[in-house]
């Protein structure tokens, strides 16, 4: 979507990476070191030291986000060796694009288990199209992706279009039982991006709410007087939200993940590849580009929200963060540059 003079904002944001991306032999040397540790840092998990916080560390992160005039949360764990920080972390929290997550894990089970084809193409029709980020909607209809590539680009470039296509294809109910299975009580997929999007026309007029997801990617974005008051109050009410989560439970997926307890081998590593090539790098890889590869996944409704979470692999790692940011008040480049100094900081400490 285009910018508007008062934006109403899209899942992810727009804005183009930094060339500080890691070159596709690092990533696949990081990763196959990474997993490698993988039995390790189950098994040190389970010992009792894995809770001890580091209270410097502790405090400081709790300041950088306290200054944030927004809510915020964040659980972080070394996985080597079993320092935590936590603030707020459990803290229920409006995900946006971030329960994009554990569709993608559903949609790898299915396709472990025979019941979803990742080499299959799929047509993508008008009605499929959705707007705010991702690319399918920039091609015209027609286009035949592999399922593969639906998820990679749900993933990378945070993709609506892929998002509904796959959620429609794996079903939110079943998203949620895995949740469930994982013992993920709170983290949950309330509606499709379609369903999202549908409702911040509603805001504007409850007529609106009978609008087809066709028309409603025909018009865009509510750019009226008042669209930037009701966007954030949207982003705020938790009956809206496209996800729900705590910084604790998406940080407990996301080593789940990385310890190869979600999936097979091959799909393991295939989903942390894809995270590695997360298309927007402006928080948790912001500072540390250089220094580490982050496997990650961004949600955002810029100006009022911007999360990450993700898993961090360098030398003193792996070390695997969530950091949420909702209604906020304040400079969307404090909020990044916030979850960026943090994220340097915990790898600064926990070397």
């Amino acid at each position: 979507m285009d910018a508007h003079p008062i934006p109403a904002p899209p899942l992810a944001l727009r804005q183009p990476p930094r060339s500080t991306a890691p070159s596709r032999s690092r990533r696949a040397a990081t990763l196959a070191a990474a997993l490698a540790a993988a039995l390790a840092a189950a098994v040190l998990l389970a010992h009792p030291r894995a809770a001890r916080a580091q209270q410097p560390l502790q405090d400081s992160v709790r300041a950088q986000l306290d200054r944030l005039p927004a809510r915020s949360s964040i659980y972080a764990v070394n996985l080597k060796s079993g320092d935590t920080v936590s603030v707020r972390p459990d803290q229920p929290m409006n995900t946006l694009s971030v329960i994009k997550l554990p569709v993608l894990v559903a949609a790898f089970r299915d396709a472990e288990a025979g019941q979803l084809d990742l080499d299959a193409r799929y047509t993508i029709r008008p009605e499929d199209l959705r707007r705010g980020s991702g690319l399918l909607q920039t091609f015209a209809p027609g286009l035949q992706p592999t399922w593969r590539d639906i998820l990679t680009q749900m993933i990378v470039t945070s993709d609506n279009t892929a998002t509904d296509l796959v959620i429609r294809r794996v079903g939110p109910a079943r998203v949620n039982a895995l949740l469930d299975t994982l013992g993920l009580r709170q983290t949950r997929l309330r509606s499709t991006t379609g369903q999202l999007f549908r409702g911040v026309w509603a805001l504007a007029n409850p007529a609106n709410d009978t609008l087809s997801d066709r028309t409603v990617f025909l018009r865009g974005f509510p750019s009226d007087s008042q669209a930037a008051r009701r966007s954030f109050a949207f982003e705020g009410d938790s009956t809206k939200w496209l996800g729900r989560s705590t910084a604790r439970e998406m940080t407990r997926l996301l080593t789940l993940l990385y310890q190869g307890k979600l999936a097979n081998a091959a799909d393991t590593k295939a989903m942390i590849d894809i995270l590695l090539q997360q298309f927007y790098s402006s928080r948790l890889p912001r500072r540390i580009a250089f220094r580490a590869d982050v496997a990650h996944k961004t949600g955002d409704w810029p100006p009022y929200a911007g999360n990450d979470v993700g898993i961090i692999l360098y030398p003193g790692g792996p070390t695997v963060v969530s950091v949420f940011t909702n209604q906020n008040r304040g400079s969307f480049y404090d909020l990044e540059e916030t979850i960026g100094r943090i994220a340097e900081e915990l790898i600064d400490t926990w070397k």
